[in-house]
């Protein structure tokens, strides 16, 4: 048993790792650090909106922080509200509440059972993994511990190539839309707004400043133009052919074969969305028996209508987002962006719309970014990441999806497992896939506690 482990990280994916670690009955104290980052310990980025517009992607019952109590964010939101049910969407900002509450707890019980545990409101600055334990580094203090966990999350984004440094020193070029939407204040001037992409992200971000900014008209930009797909009110049943589905998919790891596979199972339902969703168990085991260029063709090729399918929205965020559109306030377009330069009058952006030839060029007040999750650690300037990659500790992802791991977390390096250096989270996408939402996360913090407490 490992008995005294650093979590760095103060997202959910931290608190959920911390609170498991707490959760457990182990035969000597533990000694936990748990390196928030400064931000509120367990909200992190995700969860971080006090925005009533921003919900949740996932039904309530199935938002649970512990694998042992999948229905635990439910049971909690029923406690203040009772008529709330298990199939609403909810508001990000009540999920938030939840895991600062469950955080709390944890750290309550702690205290009775006599583990240690410091929340420290500080980045680790460098680690160094040895096979015995790893030393983080910290100002010019440092500190040697048994076990070291990155929950890292979502990682700063990078500007996209052809933002000019004039564009984005203005301000009006915004990389990071959550501080943008936190301090937003209302205002009627007719701002004309970019926003590129297409994802939840650009959906919250679309809908919050439509509702600060009553008179400003957006223009929203990705490669193919289309919506997250929206899930139906009403859960539906499990597609019952689904072990036949995956073992097929199983038997023959092609992309084309398992499009073909899919849009045969498709046919045969009433509804898509209990195809797909049948899929969600099984989605680390199949990935992991693609070859490094059926990947490839995967994310080339097929990755955004995955997107689409998997990240759904709420139905009442489609009908808001239908709303704007109606109303001519909202106006999607397909292209790819080529540039953005400062002009007297704001910015301007260089487009090749889909199936054209030529450029065109749109004027803006302001421009977005939200293009979805980062995780690519070759271009990160996150300081830890950034050392251990120097160090040649770490190793990316070849497609730049993360790091190298293997399956239950252990980090690699020339091809060798960390045996003490671990990551849960949006940095094992290349490993797992899907490793960012709350039910994947949750199980791989009962995984890696059983090998942290392990004898």
């Amino acid at each position: 048993m490992f008995r005294r482990v650093a979590i760095i990280g103060g997202g959910a994916a931290g608190a959920t790792l911390l609170s498991e670690l707490l959760e457990r009955p182990v035969s000597q104290p533990l000694h936990l650090d748990w390196y928030t980052g400064g931000s509120v310990p367990g909200r992190g980025v995700a969860y971080g909106t006090r925005s009533p517009l921003h919900l949740l992607n996932v039904r309530a019952a199935s938002m649970g922080m512990f694998a042992s109590r999948p229905g635990g964010f439910l049971e909690y939101m029923q406690k203040i509200d009772p008529s709330i049910s298990g199939t609403d969407f909810l508001p990000r900002s009540w999920y938030g509440d939840y895991l600062e509450a469950e955080t709390a707890t944890a750290l309550v019980r702690a205290r009775d059972k006599g583990h240690d545990v410091r929340v420290v409101p500080y980045e680790v600055e460098a680690a160094v993994p040895e096979n015995d334990g790893v030393t983080l580094f910290q100002g010019e203090s440092q500190t040697r511990v048994d076990a070291a966990v990155l929950a890292l999350g979502a990682l700063e984004p990078r500007p996209l190539s052809g933002v000019t440094d004039d564009a984005l020193a203005s301000g009006r070029y915004v990389l990071k839309p959550w501080p943008l939407l936190a301090d937003v204040k209302p205002d009627t001037q007719a701002h004309n707004v970019i926003v590129i992409g297409l994802g939840l992200t650009a959906v919250d971000v679309l809908l919050e400043l439509a509702s600060k900014w009553p008179n400003a008209r957006f223009t929203a930009i990705s490669r193919h133009g289309l919506l997250p797909e929206v899930h139906k009110a009403n859960a539906a049943l499990p597609f019952e052919d689904s072990e036949e589905l995956v073992e097929a998919m199983h038997d023959a790891p092609d992309i084309r074969t398992w499009t073909h596979l899919l849009s045969d199972a498709i046919s045969r339902t009433d509804d898509w969305r209990r195809v797909i969703d049948s899929l969600r168990p099984h989605t680390a085991m199949l990935w992991g028996q693609l070859s490094q260029a059926e990947r490839s063709r995967f994310l080339r090729h097929t990755r955004w209508a995955w997107e689409r399918a998997r990240h759904r929205m709420a139905p009442q965020i489609s009908e808001s987002v239908r709303a704007l559109e109606r109303d001519g306030r909202l106006h999607r377009l397909r292209g790819h962006m080529h540039g953005v330069s400062l002009t007297d009058n704001g910015l301007q952006m260089t487009l090749l719309p889909k199936g054209d030839a030529t450029e065109v060029t749109l004027d803006a007040d302001l421009i977005i970014q939200s293009t979805g999750l980062e995780t690519d650690v070759r271009r990160t300037q996150h300081t830890l990441l950034q050392q251990l990659m120097t160090n040649g500790h770490i190793r990316s992802d070849p497609f730049g999806l993360g790091v190298e791991a293997t399956t239950d977390g252990h980090l690699l390096h020339d091809g060798k497992a960390w045996p003490r250096l671990f990551a849960i989270g949006s940095l094992l996408r290349g490993t797992l896939w899907e490793s960012t939402a709350m039910p994947e996360i949750r199980q791989q913090a009962r995984q890696l506690t059983d090998q942290l407490l392990a004898d």
